[in-house]
């Protein structure tokens, strides 16, 4: 099933979220010279232009990032993640957001390289046309949890693995567990960071206790969440749950997450940093 679109909810506060807690991991990684690899399972376009009909459309990033781009108030441990969009816009203008390979990009050094993987017949080609030409970044039309697979352990041995599926099935939260269980016994040093949607709570709490299941430590919990949650459908919250964090990651969050939820959801919000499974 492949008719999830990233660019009718580019720039929402979901990807705020999933996109400063990447930048964050990767500043991380750049604290040492020693190369590193960062690998995304489900790539989209790596650009969108907010202007697009699509996103026009749902005007979601006007709840995202929108909310924050000119606040003069921005924590420092959120400039990676602003930088990334800036160097897409030129002057003050909110125009191109990036996806997660542009995200990513924004930090790499000469000596780190990205591995992308994009299944969709039309997102697919755009994201190749993206990086053409860029000798770091490796693009497969696979299955993102099949490349992940094969291309486990990285020759660097450092690096960040992020995982974001559409969850348009239910048992995609399930997909991501069961890929977790087979990345950590190829690689189990390396970060990953999964994003998820809360749709309904339930598939959230089915995923956190299978990924406690599989005896791994230090699993840390980010969430931002803009309605209560309802059993009626629609993305109240999001988060990222984040294996082998870096050590500054949970009080960046307990920083952050604050002030995003005062500039995004202020009066009906709600923020989570707690540890899954500690060290």
């Amino acid at each position: 099933m492949l008719s999830y679109r990233h660019s009718f909810h580019a720039g929402n506060h979901a990807d705020v979220v999933k996109h400063i807690v990447q930048s964050l991991i990767l500043d991380a990684l750049k604290q040492k010279d020693k190369p590193f690899v960062y690998h995304d399972t489900h790539s989209g376009v790596g650009r969108y232009d907010l202007q697009d009909e699509r996103s026009e459309k749902t005007g979601e990033f006007k709840e995202g990032i929108a909310r924050i781009w000119s606040r003069d108030d921005i924590p420092a441990e959120v400039a990676s993640y602003l930088e990334a969009i800036k160097v897409l816009n030129d002057g003050e203008e909110l125009r191109y957001y990036p996806g997660s390979p542009k995200v990513a990009r924004a930090q790499l050094r000469e000596q780190d390289r990205m591995v992308l993987t994009e299944l969709h017949p039309s997102d697919f080609p755009l994201l190749l046309q993206e990086f053409r030409g860029d000798r770091q970044v490796k693009i497969y039309k696979e299955d993102g949890f099949a490349r992940l697979k094969g291309s486990l352990p990285p020759k660097e041995r450092r690096g960040v693995v992020l995982i974001d599926p559409p969850y348009e099935l239910k048992h995609e939260y399930m997909d991501v567990v069961h890929a977790i269980a087979e990345s950590y016994k190829r690689w189990a040093t390396g970060t990953y960071a999964i994003w998820y949607p809360v749709v309904y709570r339930e598939n959230i709490d089915k995923m956190l206790k299978g990924l406690e299941k599989l005896g791994i430590r230090k699993i840390l919990q980010l969430e931002l969440g803009v309605e209560p949650d309802t059993n009626e459908r629609g993305m109240t919250a999001s988060g990222m749950i984040v294996i082998n964090p870096p050590w500054k990651l949970e009080s960046q969050m307990k920083a952050i997450l604050p002030w995003l939820q005062q500039a995004i959801a202020p009066s009906r919000g709600h923020h989570t940093v707690e540890w899954v499974v500690p060290e």
